[in-house]
């Protein structure tokens, strides 16, 4: 076949995929497996090609680059596409097999038969649309609101009076500097991915985890909460002044806010729970009515002053009052810089009014960033010209009354006060500091100033009613999102949404109780002070969230928004740390105290999250950098650990193996549990080696181990695989554990074989091996469990896993998924009280024999445990041995002095036993015939390398009547032994045949009720009494 050129101008889209007609109608065609007849389809039947492609040789499975396959949602109206599995691309499908067209679904799957008729059903009317806001009315109004509250009206010229001009712009732009920082952090955080509801609290918890997270969002929602206090307290402060200037009081002032406050946040509750679109409508609103109070306040500075004006303090721009207003002039127990600080920091913490309802914008990424920034730099300008204008135009001290005017008749030198140049005498009240008006003693100034003051009112109104709708909907946004992830206990309840915007009815209540308490307090100067700690610990962290993100340089930390520094970042925690310690030190030791209480839950807890945070992305910079590290510090004894390679298949299936070694490994060294899954490559195969259920199951049981399971075709080369690939740089395994396998005799002689071949694999890579052998066996998996490793421990309940044909078979493949085993009880896990672990220290193995039981005892549940060391001697030095091996231990200072010498160990077993030593190999015995040529025997064991000759028999007769005699000493010394541990004899390959090398770890270890532990190091010193 010629392949096109160029000029024939063909058309590549005519090689596309293309749907046959049995595919679109989810019917399987006969015949084998054809790739080009096999592809990913839409909900409408049309496939990645056009419709109407001509089938041609190019046709392929692959599909290219789509949305779907990186969504986690669905769009509605059609059905969601699915990338192909590796595996069906490169797989040799046979016996006309075929895979299914979606390996993942969502409910909506292509179904066989006529589904033309469900289609139609399904294509009813999409799902109601809930309300989206752009970035202008859902971020930067809303942020602009909620910067613009009560203290813009009715604290921003008093504090200006306070501190004067210079110091008020130092605290607007120090403000705005916090603000601005956290900005930019949220900027980069909210276009890191797509962004959901849940504000503030989503941005955190999916950027440092659930554990800051969860804590953060707890602590912002309830400072919300107040907020809707504080605003509310605000407007009904002024509602009372007006209120009191017309005469009308309902008890007196403190009482009045309070009623009042209480119906304002009731009748606010009541716009919250009728939904988003009304509660926006009314934003809207609110924003008009600050302008137009904008407008009258500015008109009202250029107008010429009235003498009732003038009497309050007000005339208009004058140099000399901006001049004497530049300076402070503290009054009062707030009268400090941080004082003010602390009462207008939180006129600022407005710029998250957007962010916490990411929920419920059109596109968070692009209107966060950009709403939240622009709301910062046009409120910080209008405080800056509103600070500069009222300080231009009103004194700090006035009277109010048209009397106070200065005469001709009085001398001037009297007169105290910048008002005396405009001839006003305010002496009396300045010197008896009863002055009545000013920007020092008036929080309505502004009022005062504008060109009509019911607009002002009106714009106090909408401010902090605008201020407290925002928090009022924030906060049980925030709090939702925090009760669905079910991070802390009996807050789930109010987490459930109704309607189609998915409204928080019931946080929304519990909203309401907590501000109404707050409101409860009726003074505005001592509530903006607490939830002044509790913003800035939630900026700090989002600042935090930002420079953690970026200095952990995780490929997953990828914003859109360019504009920040991870420095930036930095410094803005500090600063708001700082800060809060100069405002309050103890509400920030409050505020942290709470932080870290439910970080401490959180961790303790260990929520079944995972959102990729970057705890996890630094958590891996560690690991990887102090492993790195480690490959320049070369190995010394004194810092030997036993680092184990346990081969326990699936870990749930040999949990005494697991709950042993976890004894003397757990903060101490490196358990790796290995699985070996002998079955060909296939995805259920893959899913079996590396299934997530091993982990959880570890970490259910509290083990410290990581788990590694490899496929392969054979047992022994899998656990090759292992000895040599498992571990990274240092931090690799040196010992070797493994189960006794019981049923040697049994199998068949090539299994026997491997398994004496895997200790000798392990030898020659200079492992330490360890071999577990309990009287009840180590396998508690059940029979239907096929995925079991029964060469490893084959007791009577697992014999009947292996055949004839795949004697040595750990798994088999299954479709069904692996669910975490239940957790077995072990005896390994129950305190041993005073009993004894028995060491038999009968080979120098480099001292693991003994480092393994000191480990043991350093553990509660063995701590009680005596260990007696015995050792073989002669009967006449018996006690001179015994002192030479107790000084050595002693120079080990391992805390053992128990040593009794052996001399018995040396004589011949009983014949009985020797007996039944010999029964146990005669199935293993290869006949030899004197007549028959030498060189045919020698060319049959070679061929079969288990079986046993006679010269293999009397080569070694004096290690195994040692072995025989062994056990009948262990049978004498240790019956009520907790645990025994002997050090393990070594066959000689070549010399010793396998299975006579496992009938010697079966003779000496059979019949014994305790543990036993077989241990032979790799002949390298692990304990030294050096000091270097």
């Amino acid at each position: 076949m010629e392949l096109p050129v160029v000029s024939d101008r063909v058309r590549l889209a005519s090689y596309r995929p293309s749907l046959p007609l049995s595919v679109a109608n989810a019917k399987e065609p006969s015949g084998a497996f054809d790739e080009s007849s096999y592809c990913q389809c839409y909900g409408d039947g049309s496939s990645i090609a056009s419709l109407g492609s001509a089938p041609t040789g190019y046709e392929t499975l692959d599909a290219p680059p789509h949305y779907d396959f990186y969504a986690n949602t669905e769009v509605w109206g059609r059905r969601r596409r699915f990338r192909p599995s590796l595996y069906q691309l490169h797989a040799n499908f046979e016996n006309d097999t075929r895979p299914p067209i979606y390996e993942e679904t969502t409910g909506e799957q292509i179904k066989g038969g006529d589904s033309s008729e469900e289609d139609e059903e399904e294509q009813k009317e999409p799902p109601p649309e809930p309300t989206r806001f752009g970035w202008v009315q859902g971020v930067m109004i809303r942020c602009m609101l909620n910067i613009w509250g009560v203290i813009l009206y009715l604290r921003l010229p008093w504090i200006t009076a306070q501190a004067g001009v210079g110091l008020t712009w130092v605290i607007i732009l120090l403000s705005s500097c916090i603000t601005g920082i956290t900005g930019l952090s949220t900027s980069a955080i909210a276009t890191n991915g797509k962004v959901k509801g849940g504000g503030t609290y989503f941005l955190i918890s999916r950027s440092l985890g659930p554990e800051l997270g969860g804590s953060i969002g707890l602590i912002f929602a309830f400072a919300n909460a107040v907020a809707v206090a504080m605003h509310t307290v605000g407007f009904a402060e002024t509602v009372t002044d007006l209120m009191r200037e017309h005469g009308a009081v309902m008890v007196d002032r403190t009482n009045d806010i309070r009623i009042i406050g209480i119906i304002t946040v009731t009748c606010l509750l009541a716009i919250s729970m009728a939904g988003m679109a009304w509660e926006s409508k009314a934003q809207v609103l609110f924003f008009l009515v600050i302008m137009v109070s904008f407008v009258s306040y500015f008109v009202g500075t250029i107008m010429p002053a009235s003498p009732q004006k003038q009497a309050k303090g007000f005339f208009s721009y004058k140099a000399d009052i901006f001049t004497a207003n530049f300076v402070p002039n503290w009054r009062g127990p707030e009268g400090s810089f941080f004082g003010m600080f602390s009462i207008f920091f939180p006129s600022a913490t407005g710029i998250l009014a957007g962010a916490n309802i990411s929920g419920d914008l059109k596109n968070p990424t692009v209107a966060i960033p950009r709403g939240t920034l622009m709301a910062i730099f046009w409120t910080t300008i209008s405080y800056l010209i509103i600070t500069a204008t009222i300080a231009s135009c009103v004194v700090r001290d006035a009277s109010g009354l048209l009397n106070d005017t200065l005469s001709l008749t009085s001398p001037s030198n009297d007169c105290v006060g910048l008002a005396c140049q405009y001839g006003w005498d305010f002496t009396e009240c300045i010197n008896n500091n009863t002055c009545t008006y000013g920007i020092s003693n008036y929080y309505q100034s502004m009022s005062m100033v504008s060109a009509f003051a019911p607009l002002i009112t009106a714009g106090i109104f909408g401010a902090t009613l605008s201020s407290a709708l925002a928090c009022l909907v924030s906060a049980p946004k925030v709090f939702q999102c925090l009760c669905k992830d079910k991070l802390y206990p009996l807050i789930g309840f109010f987490g459930k949404g109704y309607g189609k915007n998915d409204e928080p009815l019931r946080s929304y209540l519990l909203t309401y109780i907590i501000a109404a308490c707050f409101i409860i307090i009726a003074e505005l100067n001592t509530i903006a002070p607490i939830i002044s700690n509790f913003f800035l610990c939630s900026y700090s962290l989002i600042n935090f969230s930002c420079f953690h993100a970026s200095i952990t340089n995780s490929p997953g930390w990828r914003p859109s928004f360019r504009f920040y520094s991870k420095w930036l970042s930095l410094l803005g925690t500090i600063c708001c740390v700082v800060i809060m310690f100069l405002l309050n030190w103890w509400a920030a030791l409050i505020a942290f105290g709470i932080v870290f209480l439910l970080l401490g839950y959180t961790l303790y807890k260990k929520p079944a999250v995972n959102w990729g945070s970057s705890v996890q992305a630094s958590s891996y910079s560690m690991a990887l950098n102090q492993c790195v590290g480690l490959n320049h510090v070369e190995d010394h004894v004194k810092n030997y650990r036993p680092q184990c390679l346990v081969l326990t298949g699936p870990p749930s299936s040999r949990p005494a193996l697991v709950d042993l070694v976890s004894c003397f490994t757990k903060s101490l060294s490196l358990m790796m549990c290995g699985n070996v899954i002998t079955a060909d490559a296939s995805p259920s195969a893959v899913d079996q080696a590396s299934s997530d259920s091993h982990v959880s199951w570890l970490n259910q049981r509290n083990v410290k181990s990581f788990y590694r399971g490899v496929l392969t075709t054979e047992l022994r080369s899998g656990v090759n695989m292992l000895l040599q690939g498992a571990g990274l740089g240092r931090m690799k395994p040196n010992v070797l554990l493994i189960g006794f396998k019981r049923n040697w005799r049994s199998d068949t002689p090539q299994a026997a074989h491997n398994y004496i071949g895997i200790l000798h694999d392990a030898f020659d890579l200079q492992y330490g091996v360890c071999v577990l052998r309990m009287r009840e066996g180590l396998d508690v998996s059940h029979p239907s469990q096929s995925h079991v490793n029964p060469a490893f421990d084959a007791g009577p309940e697992s014999i009947n896993t292996t055949s004839a044909t795949s004697c040595i078979q750990t798994s088999t493949t299954s479709t069904i998924p692996i669910e975490v085993a239940s957790q077995a009880s072990t005896v390994f896990q129950k305190k041993q009280g005073k009993k004894t672990i028995d060491v038999y220290w009968l080979s120098d193995d480099g001292g693991l024999t003994l480092l393994l039981p000191y480990l043991l005892t350093r553990r509660k549940r063995w701590a009680a445990c005596k260990v007696r060391v015995f050792v073989g001697g002669d009967s006449d030095k018996k006690e001179e041995q015994r002192e030479e091996v107790l000084a050595l231990i002693k120079k080990f200072r391992l805390g053992f002095h128990d040593v009794e010498v052996l001399p018995d160990i040396y004589q011949n077993p009983q014949p009985g036993n020797v007996h039944q030593f010999e029964n146990m190999l005669g199935r293993f015995r290869l006949d030899t015939n004197p007549k028959q040529d030498c060189d045919s025997g020698a060319a049959r064991q070679q061929g079969e390398p288990w079986m046993i000759t006679d010269l293999d028999i009397e080569r070694n007769k004096g290690k195994s009547l040692r072995q025989i005699r062994l056990n009948e000493v262990l049978q004498d010394y240790s019956r009520d032994a907790a645990l025994i541990v002997i050090t393990m004899p070594v066959g000689r390959r070549g010399a010793c045949p396998s299975t006579l090398y496992l009938a010697w770890l079966d003779v000496m270890s059979r019949d014994l009720r305790p543990p036993v532990l077989l241990v032979r190091g790799n002949q390298e010193n692990v304990l030294t009494f050096y000091c270097q």
